[in-house]
């Protein structure tokens, strides 16, 4: 805890995080006006910012903007709360929103305001009456770790205290900041944009669908019959994550809809993000805003507090902030979806000058409490009360974390040797030393392994779009390896392109399973999905014929994950539960009192079948399938652990196994026993919240990192491949698929159980 006469000190430096312009988003509009007012209004204030970029190459910033926080590494987001402690921030003003921060729901914040030092007061700018588990259990955290909170809508107020449980005593409702412009005539800026002499109506924002505005355009014709001279002006660029994902379609529809309605005379599309300056003269020239929404659920809303601000004749649908921000008359409320009455309450406005004057007067001495100045000063106090609360406070996040209260650091992703490996038909399976051995050709088994290695890179964002071309080369190869005639995939294939079998292993049909699974289950491309649900439906059946507990675990863990889409799949489901009963039976006609295990022998990739348990027990809720795995998981680690101080993490090797009652094999040790360690473990982690299973799964990482018996280093960092194992006097150099794979997929297990929730509380 700090003196008190540095809490008692001005406050000088605040941090802002959130997104900042010039990206194209409301809410980095709203903060990088908070921070520019605060830093006039308080001169003597230090005002820094942290963005989150969600682009590779990041934005043109202006210097106020000192760090930059990377949406899907949840690394940067530690890194940036070190900066902030380290450069002597006195306070943070977080901009919570769910969707501009990296993780389920958002979570990766989380990350960074549990090492803070310092007051946090967050701003929410969203409050939802019906979140999800994980959107709950985020804004629950986001609120425990700050020091008040502040919302922009009485609701909001009523909101946290009802569905979140948070004391009123830790909230502040301060408006939305808006400019301080005069009550200017809407006649005065109309030549600037060649509407003299017309009535203008004008809705703006990123452009995207949910904003009503095809509403509008099927209400004009029956405004236009009445008003001729009615000019209906959409203001704003098409949002960036529309444009990505959708191009302009949205936009382009609204065109075609307003020929078809006969409008189109009467409809301007301005697609630009405009400055602050333009905004206000656009908003100036208008006769009436209109923010037809389609969602109730919108708790703010900053381009209706600008235009009630600058004293504006409103129409709106009734979501939340409209709803209380036009009470009293300061606007016209109309149902959602309706444009007849939408139409009416224009014409009605338009055909009544004093009530829309009247309504604007009303409007405009409202929004005089908003303008920045005074909202900078409200939130100044606010900052002060966050600072005296933490002075007083029992509690302190000043406490250093020690190393073991820290997930463990990962080395740097690199992914040269993979490429190396890879060419245009797709992963080879050997390499004499680094280089790729032409002569030992391909599996599908390793494709496969690489399949999912690439799906998580994707879904991690993590190497600009690489994973993408990555996923349609391994893809292709199952794809080719798919036999027809059999219902099976080959496995072989010689650098010449020929099959070398006609059904390849059962354990490599398995894995093709899980890695198909996992394209269902998590990718965001739906040509990938469709592939990779056809092959699969294809596939799963033949797998109910195999004899391998490790191909009914490889599959299981790729039903699992198909099932995290398509749950409701009786056929799927059914496999499922043939295929965990069969484990089941397994564990326990084989346990006995000094051998927990599904067989009389470990031999390899051990650690998946208490895998599959796991995942199997957690879908249908069966105890004994999770009590199975746990005790099975748990024997295995002390297996593979060795006696004495150092417990490093000891893989069954592979030169003789471990036959119940004989002797285990010390070497040789192999990648994939790690691999597969540190999956089960941050599985079993995820259903018992201990963190014994996180140290587990860290222990077993180690080992590539040269905890092992041999103290070396199995991971080339230098390459980015791994070392084939350890032989008892030196690590095999040559870097194979198989284990590169293995290290990548242990070191994106890792990456991705920080970016769940489960591991982040």
């Amino acid at each position: 805890m700090p003196p008190d006469n540095v809490m008692n000190s001005p406050i000088k430096r605040i941090g802002f995080i959130g997104n900042h312009l010039p990206r194209q988003c409301g809410i980095a509009t709203f903060t990088t006006d908070l921070c520019e007012a605060i830093a006039a209004e308080y001169t003597e204030t230090t005002c820094i910012a942290l963005p989150v970029n969600d682009i590779v190459d990041g934005y043109e910033y202006p210097p106020r903007v000192r760090f930059e926080l990377v949406e899907k590494d949840i690394a940067s987001y530690r890194s940036a709360a070190d900066f902030l402690n380290i450069n002597k921030v006195d306070l943070v003003c977080l901009q919570h929103e769910y969707g501009i921060y990296g993780g389920p729901a958002g979570s990766h914040i989380l990350a960074l305001l549990r090492e803070l030092h310092m007051p946090i007061v967050t701003t929410l700018h969203t409050i939802l009456e019906h979140p999800n588990p994980d959107q709950l259990k985020v804004l629950q955290e986001v609120a425990a770790l700050s020091d008040r909170l502040v919302v922009m809508s009485e609701r909001g107020v009523e909101f946290l205290q009802r569905i979140y449980g948070i004391a009123r005593a830790k909230i502040d409702f301060i408006p939305h900041g808006i400019p301080d412009v005069p009550f200017a005539d809407s006649s005065f800026h109309k030549d600037l944009f060649g509407v003299e002499g017309k009535m203008v109506l004008l809705s703006f924002g990123l452009l995207s669908s949910g904003k009503g505005i095809e509403d509008v355009i099927a209400a004009l014709p029956a405004i236009v019959a009445q008003h001729p001279d009615v000019v209906y002006l959409v203001l704003g660029a098409t949002h960036p994550q529309v444009v990505r994902n959708e191009g302009e379609t949205y936009r382009l529809s609204l065109q075609r809809l307003a020929r078809e309605k006969g409008v189109e005379a009467n409809v301007i599309f301005y697609n630009r993000f405009v400055t602050l300056e333009e905004l206000n003269q656009f908003i100036s020239a208008a006769d009436i805003y209109l923010t037809p929404y389609l969602n109730v659920a919108q708790i703010t809303s900053g381009t209706l507090a600008y235009t009630v601000g600058a004293g504006k004749a409103v129409i709106s649908t009734p979501y939340w902030y409209a709803e209380e921000i036009l009470a009293d008359e300061r606007g016209v409320l109309i149902p959602f979806h309706d444009s007849p009455k939408l139409a009416q309450a224009v014409i009605d406005l338009l055909d009544n000058e004093a009530q829309r004057d009247a309504m604007r007067k009303r409007a405009y001495m409202f929004g005089r409490e908003m303008i920045w100045s005074q909202v900078a000063q409200r939130y100044m106090a606010c900052f002060e009360q966050a600072r005296a609360g933490r002075r007083h406070s029992s509690t302190s996040s000043f406490a250093i974390k020690s190393l073991n209260e820290r997930p463990g650091e990962l080395p740097p992703l690199k992914l040269d040797h993979l490429h190396h490996m890879t060419d245009d038909t797709g992963i080879l399976q050997h390499a004499t030393f680094t280089i790729p051995n032409f002569h030992e050709g391909y599996c599908t088994d390793d494709n496969a392994r690489a399949l999912i290695v690439s799906t998580h890179l994707a879904e991690l964002e993590l190497v600009n779009g690489q994973s993408l071309l990555l996923m349609t080369r391994y893809l292709a190869f199952v794809a080719y390896a798919f036999n027809t005639e059999t219902g099976r995939f080959r496995n072989f294939m010689d650098y010449q392109r020929n099959w070398l079998e006609k059904n390849g292993s059962d354990d490599s049909h398995g894995r093709t399973l899980w890695a198909l699974g996992i394209v269902i289950g998590r990718s965001v491309n739906p040509s990938f999905r469709s592939m990779a649900s056809s092959l699969f439906e294809q596939a799963l059946p033949a797998i109910l014929e195999t004899s391998s507990p490790r191909a009914w675990a490889f599959a299981l863990i790729g039903i699992h994950e198909y099932l995290r889409r398509f749950n409701g799949d009786r056929l799927v489901s059914q496999i499922c539960d043939e295929l965990s009963a069969r484990l089941l039976r397994l564990y326990t006609n084989c346990r006995s009192d000094d051998w927990y295990w599904y067989e009389t022998e470990l031999s390899y990739c051990n650690a998946v079948l208490p895998l599959a348990m796991l995942v199997c027990g957690k879908r249908s809720s069966n105890d004994a399938m999770t009590a199975a795995g746990i005790e099975s998981l748990n024997w295995l680690a002390k297996v593979q652990r060795a006696k004495g101080q150092g417990g490093q993490f000891v893989p069954i090797g592979s030169n003789g196994f471990y036959r119940q009652g004989g002797e285990r094999a010390r070497f040789d040790q192999q990648p994939v026993e790690a691999q597969s360690m540190v999956a089960a473990c941050l599985e079993a982690y995820r259903n018992t919240n201990d963190e014994c299973w996180r140290r587990e799964a860290q222990r077993a990482f180690e080992w590539f990192l040269g905890r092992n018996d041999l103290n070396l280093p199995v991971y080339d960092p230098t390459t980015g491949g791994c070392r084939d194992g350890l032989h008892p006097d030196r690590a095999n150099e040559n870097q194979g698929a198989e284990s590169t794979l293995a290290f990548l997929q242990a070191w994106l297990d890792l990456r991705l159980a920080e970016n769940t929730l489960e591991s982040a509380t």
